[in-house]
């Protein structure tokens, strides 16, 4: 579905959920012929799908805000040059996609590399374009440590879309 410019998607997820109570609330109107259960039932069931749904539009359009302030500030890097000296900095980083983790619960976290090193790519939405392994990426978003406390530096990513094979540095 699309609004505006940002492609909202709803996750497996939260599909298997809403079909399984769908499935439940028809088998309870067969078995019991309560047909004055649909007046709260179909609300209900209508809900598990659009609050995620509402969520997703809300956290796309959040990060397609920032993508302008980050495109300003953000400086190329390589790979090897990020690393916990640079927390907190917007940066730019160009690479193929190694890996694609968690991309069926709209969170995905891409493993990118480059010439010079890999490095883990979070993002805390879904993109605006599917991104698969072996695509070449340009990534946008803020060195973090991977866990609160500790860990290694990886990008919190704002914006990650493809870019033709020749533009790779």
């Amino acid at each position: 579905m699309q609004i505006g410019n940002i492609k909202v998607r709803v996750t497996a997820v939260t599909l298997a959920v809403f079909l399984f109570f769908v499935v439940l609330v028809a088998l309870y109107i067969l078995a019991t012929g309560d047909i004055y259960a649909l007046f709260w039932a179909v609300p209900a069931v209508l809900m598990l799908l659009i609050i995620p749904m509402i969520l997703n539009y809300m956290s796309q359009k959040q990060y397609a805000s920032l993508v302008p302030m980050y495109e300003a500030e953000a400086k190329n890097a390589r790979i090897r040059e990020i690393n916990l000296n640079r927390l907190g900095e917007p940066v730019r980083i160009k690479g193929v996609v190694e890996q694609v983790y968690f991309q069926f619960l709209n969170r995905p976290q891409y493993l990118v590399a480059d010439r010079t090193g890999e490095i883990s790519v979070k993002m805390f939405t879904s993109p605006m374009e599917d991104v698969q392994k072996g695509d070449v990426v340009e990534v946008l978003g803020t060195v973090v440590k991977r866990y609160i406390l500790t860990g290694d530096a990886v990008i919190n990513c704002v914006s990650i879309r493809k870019v033709k094979n020749n533009q790779q540095s």
